[in-house]
């Protein structure tokens, strides 16, 4: 396994049909789960007569989702769309005839159909099944078809078959399948191109909100636009973007993969979930306070006497400091409204940062709810940039050139 390192904290979507090969797939997620990667398996209603929900989802430690609709159960009706923005890689392995035919036709008839049709990440399959059914001219006609479409398929390998017949057609093994799909990411990271190919970047955005009560929370105006265009900008570069959004009504930037949170816990586990991270750029607007006593019911006027005990909120920057490794890059927001490089020169050091962003909302066209921002670099190293007015978009990417590729000021014209 010489590149199991590349999937550390990637994330495999896995797909089982009804072969009898399938068996084989509680190997295939403990090879990944060893090398680090998290697994989420989705399965054919067939595929459970050769292997339970119950094995694969213990391997995994996941839920198994066999059905499109869960009765009674939130948010079931848009699972397969979440699986599919999820995943860094959808492999199906084994894949039947059947389901081969299903995928080339478009059917939508199973949770794994239905994350096949809304995939954004790349697809691999490992087709399995008799050698007079593989080499059919019908099957050979539809694996050609996903080719063209951009689907890796791992052709089967020749020996022994489950009907007593010698040829190809055989799902071949779990370590085999495991260095393949490994293989693939690797390629296709290099593929993509540019100064930032292969780096993993965390990007924040947007706010947070605290409950106060079931209609009522404390937040901020934040819309998320900068650290959208942060992520838009690292993606063209070429970076593995993971987009951590508060509540916000903004579009996914193209090749960016997105986590919605709500609450500054919420992103902070989501945050600290991500491993081997190379850049991390927290632009989010997190609320500093938190009702210390939310209540499950909505509160009253009546016999309220107006006050509101507040907590601290978890401090995500000064988390992630304390765990800064060699070779990562960490960039932080101050906004201020007094004494800005004084503060966010302390908060620079305190949280063990190699950037921060300042900015003060009280300037004209800058802060929340503008299409501009004019924001002061700060590095660690005493180097201070000041940035004129300027769409969020163009400070992103002065932001992307000189914090994280280290250029210099005067090289930014044109921004890349």
């Amino acid at each position: 396994m010489a590149e199991s390192n590349h999937m550390t904290g990637r994330r495999i979507l896995l797909g089982v049909t009804g072969g009898i090969a399938a068996y084989k797939t509680a190997e295939l997620v403990r090879q990944f789960k060893r090398a680090g990667a998290e697994v989420r398996v989705v399965m054919t209603p067939d595929a459970g007569r050769f292997v339970t929900p119950l094995t694969l989802g213990t391997l995994s430690e996941n839920e198994v989702h066999v059905k499109i609709f869960l009765e009674n159960k939130a948010g079931s009706w848009t699972k397969h769309v979440a699986l599919g923005l999820w995943a860094d890689l959808f492999l199906v392995a084994p894949l039947t005839a059947q389901t081969l035919s299903k995928l080339v036709d478009g059917a939508c008839d199973s949770m794994l159909t239905a994350v096949a049709l809304t995939a954004r990440c790349p697809i691999m399959v490992c087709p399995a099944m008799d050698h007079d059914m593989y080499i059919h001219p019908a099957v050979r006609s539809n694996l050609n078809t996903l080719t063209e479409r951009g689907v890796t398929v791992m052709e089967a390998e020749h020996g022994e078959l489950a009907s007593g017949l010698i040829g190809q057609g055989r799902l071949p093994a779990p370590e085999a399948i495991f260095e393949y799909a490994s293989a693939l990411l690797i390629r296709l990271a290099k593929q993509r191109g540019g100064p930032l190919a292969g780096k993993r970047v965390v990007v924040t955005a947007g706010p947070t909100r605290e409950r106060i009560d079931p209609v009522r929370f404390i937040s901020n105006h934040s819309t998320g636009t900068m650290g959208f265009e942060l992520a838009r900008a690292a993606a063209r570069r070429g970076a593995d973007v993971v987009l951590v959004a508060g509540p916000v009504s903004l579009e996914t930037p193209e090749g960016v993969r997105r986590v919605d949170v709500e609450s500054t816990d919420d992103m902070h586990r989501a945050v600290m979930s991500q491993h081997d991270v190379d850049i991390v750029i927290m632009s989010a607007a997190v609320t500093d306070f938190t009702p210390a006593q939310p209540s499950d019911s909505k509160l009253k006027k009546e016999g309220a006497d107006g006050a509101l005990e507040l907590a601290r909120t978890t401090d995500i920057l000064a988390d992630l400091g304390s765990g800064k490794k060699d070779g990562q890059t960490f960039v932080g927001f101050a906004l201020e409204t007094d004494n800005g490089l004084e503060n966010a020169r302390g908060k620079l050091e305190r949280k063990n940062l190699d950037w921060i962003v300042l900015n003060n909302p009280k300037e004209d066209g800058a802060g929340f709810g503008t299409g501009t921002n004019r924001v002061t670099l700060l590095a660690r190293d005493g180097r201070t940039v000041d940035l004129p007015l300027l769409p969020k978009a163009e400070v992103a990417e002065a932001i992307l050139e000189l914090a994280v590729l280290n250029k210099a000021l005067e090289d930014l014209d044109p921004l890349a």
